[in-house]
């Protein structure tokens, strides 16, 4: 029998627009998938992932969060319109992904500092709602690293309320992350087999704040590498976490489950 698995990071919106997602939901239980986080990134999925987690409750999470890469002009219209989901009656398990990307900034200098500066005041404001309301927060982080960790800690959020996603920066990154109580989650990258940097980091923060994701539909794991990801290839990273960790998988299975329930407080 599968490890029972929660993936805290996916992306389910093609299964939910075209009606498939209860196959899409078979095929990760049958890998031993128990729950699966939704995770928000711009006004046209937030109400999507909602009505999603309402569907399939006691399966399904969701969060709400404008994404870096959604930040463009009028982004001030979806900010206002965020806060509101909370007061839902299937209210989100965290704010994000909201955070910072320097990867895809325009080619034009002046254009990748205006870029910046609305990624910026984004990330400021959707960090001072979470501080108002005292939810987990879900980040988005490449290139910008240390800029997002000085903008957490501006913000008053609590640490100990915050997961980087996506986690592939290095040891010393990892280091200031659990100094200052944060949390790390890993994709399917981590079985790539040049990834060295993102084991080593992953071997430093140890599993007892560790969660798993997908991030599907992107970042397969190296046997489905090039397709579509799933959150039922959920078990190839966590074999792949195992092997580095030197534990046993089913018991890594509980305690990255225990500890993505504990996080989005999931009953």
């Amino acid at each position: 029998m599968s490890p029972s698995l929660i993936d805290s990071h996916c992306h389910p919106a093609a299964a939910a627009r075209a009606g498939t997602f209860a196959a899409y939901r078979a095929q990760a239980e049958a890998a031993g998938v128990a729950g699966l986080v939704a995770i928000g990134t711009d006004l046209d999925d937030w109400t999507l992932y909602r009505d999603l987690a309402a569907a399939n409750p006691g399966y399904v999470r969701h969060t709400v969060g404008l994404h870096p890469n959604h930040v463009g002009e009028g982004f001030e219209d979806a900010l206002m319109a965020l806060g509101s989901y909370f007061a839902d009656t299937t209210p989100p398990a965290a704010l994000g992904e909201i955070g910072l990307d320097y990867f895809r900034l325009p080619a034009d200098p002046a254009e990748a500092d205006a870029a910046k500066a609305r990624q910026h005041e984004a990330f400021r404001r959707q960090l001072a709602l979470a501080h108002e309301l005292d939810c987990p927060v879900v980040i988005h982080s490449r290139s910008a690293f240390h800029d997002c960790v000085r903008l957490i800690d501006a913000s008053r959020v609590d640490w100990r309320k915050v997961v980087f996603h996506c986690f592939t920066e290095s040891v010393e990154c990892a280091r200031e992350l659990a100094r200052r109580g944060g949390r790390a989650s890993f994709t399917g990258v981590l079985t790539y087999p040049k990834s060295t940097v993102t084991r080593a980091s992953l071997a430093f923060l140890g599993p007892d704040h560790l969660m798993l994701e997908t991030d599907a539909p992107y970042l397969a794991p190296q046997s489905h590498r090039g397709r579509d990801n799933h959150p039922a290839y959920l078990p190839e990273t966590l074999a792949t976490a195992a092997e580095v960790l030197r534990m046993d998988p089913a018991a890594l299975a509980a305690l990255t489950t225990a500890n993505a329930r504990a996080f989005f407080g999931w009953d």
